[in-house]
């Protein structure tokens, strides 16, 4: 290999791997102005009101990547509203990783709600209270996907794993292009105590806010990906796993803040709780 072609695929890599600008590299789709990117596509706000909410997605779709986004969630009384950041493949039979933020009550914790689609099929949620007030600051949101396991992280602290257990007949999702997505909108039918708890519209207008926006990531184009142009060293997050230290970070999450995983919910697997459960 060339001198000069190293270090173009070098500099090809710097570029996929920088933050970006939401100028660049979101669009807002919905919302009729309730969503804006300021700060010469530094900040981007997604605001809610009782006629809608707003969202935005990635111009690129990734088949495997690093996304991280740093959020401040809706701060005071946020009950009814629901703050998405999840990863989505088209169609009727599709993929989906997701982070989903279930507003609270003023001084109640959010709740994090995952979970992991295949081929349209989901019903596979772990949720979980955060160690911290997600509404004073940003912090950092991150979901891993290569094609051995799914990694929601948060500050860089594993709040889940999910293996890729094809050997045990397990869907995971691996062929199917995914885009970025966000959104901000009301969910007060269930999202706050099952429903109970609705939205209080006098604090409204409810507004989340992104920095920092960074898909260290394969992107896909024209049914190719641009890893296979890259150096497979530089993309050390396609085997990435998680270490002795950060299994030790997971167990302390899901020991001290998850408050609900499908994997011990017996009422609702009758027959056997799912294969993957003997494992995750």
């Amino acid at each position: 290999m060339t001198t000069s072609l190293l270090l173009s695929l070098l500099f090809s890599f710097v570029v996929l791997a920088s933050a970006a600008n939401f100028n660049q590299d979101i669009d807002v789709t919905w919302g009729d102005g309730r969503g804006k990117i300021l700060e010469n596509g530094n900040l981007l706000t997604l605001t809610l009101d009782k006629f809608s909410g707003s969202g935005f997605q990635s111009k690129n779709q990734y088949l495997f990547g690093k996304i991280d986004m740093n959020i401040k969630l809706v701060p005071g009384n946020s009950a009814g509203t629901v703050t998405t950041y999840y990863l989505r493949s088209e169609g009727s039979t599709w993929d989906e990783i997701d982070f989903e933020f279930l507003g609270n009550l003023s001084g109640d914790p959010y709740i994090v709600h995952t979970n992991v689609y295949t081929q349209g099929k989901g019903d596979k949620e772990q949720q979980f209270y955060l160690w911290f007030d997600p509404t004073k600051d940003f912090h950092t949101y991150s979901l891993l996907w290569n094609p051995q396991r799914i990694i929601f992280s948060v500050d860089g602290t594993p709040l889940r794993e999910f293996k890729n257990l094809e050997s045990m007949g397990v869907a995971f999702p691996k062929s199917q292009p995914m885009r970025v997505y966000s959104s901000l909108w009301n969910a007060d039918d269930w999202a706050t105590r099952g429903g109970l708890v609705k939205t209080d519209w006098s604090q409204a207008p409810f507004t989340a806010a992104y920095r920092n926006y960074k898909a260290d990531a394969c992107v896909w184009s024209s049914g190719k990906s641009s890893c296979s142009s890259t150096l497979p060293s530089q993309n050390s997050w396609l085997s990435q796993e998680l270490d002795i230290t950060s299994q030790q970070r997971l167990k302390w999450v899901q020991k001290n803040y998850m408050i609900y995983s499908y994997c011990t919910d017996t009422k609702r697997f009758p027959q056997g709780l799912p294969k993957e459960c003997s494992v995750h």
